[in-house]
């Protein structure tokens, strides 16, 4: 079953457009990944410990973006990695949760999903924004695990 259980093919495809969309405006490096329980039980401890596993923090300006979600434990983290920390307010990602957490209760991940992406890469062209050497430093694909 794998992902398929949470986003179908042409959802998931809608959210790699998503992605791709949002990083055009922004330097920054967003990446989704899900899985069905969270393996520690907390979603924050959880997507830390995948951001490191994907190797999100070998970004240049360390602006990469994780939207983790355990679909069946009903929980997901959004998390910046120090590039932004650094330069945003405390607050920054509270809009992004609340939106996400509206859609996935309404069971419409897809299109949660879709605007938060949109409105991380809008939020962040702030600090972050597109530049003419700017390549993709992370894969748009969503991951999964197990």
């Amino acid at each position: 079953m794998g992902l398929e259980k949470f986003l179908k093919d042409e959802e998931q495809r809608a959210v790699v457009a998503a992605i791709v969309e949002a990083e055009a405006c922004t330097s920054g490096e967003i990446r989704v990944h899900v899985e069905p329980k969270c393996k520690c039980g907390n979603p924050l401890d959880r997507a830390v410990e995948v951001f490191g596993k994907l190797g999100m923090h070998e970004t240049r300006e360390r602006n990469g973006v994780l939207i983790y979600i355990a679909y069946a434990s009903r929980q997901f983290a959004i998390i910046g990695d120090r590039g932004i920390d650094e330069r945003v307010p405390a607050d920054f990602w509270e809009n992004e949760k609340r939106m996400l957490a509206s859609y996935l209760r309404e069971g419409r991940p897809c299109e949660g999903l879709c605007k938060v992406i949109g409105q991380v890469g809008v939020n962040l062209s702030e600090y972050f924004p597109h530049k003419d050497d700017d390549v993709n430093e992370q894969s748009d694909e969503i991951s999964y695990s197990d």
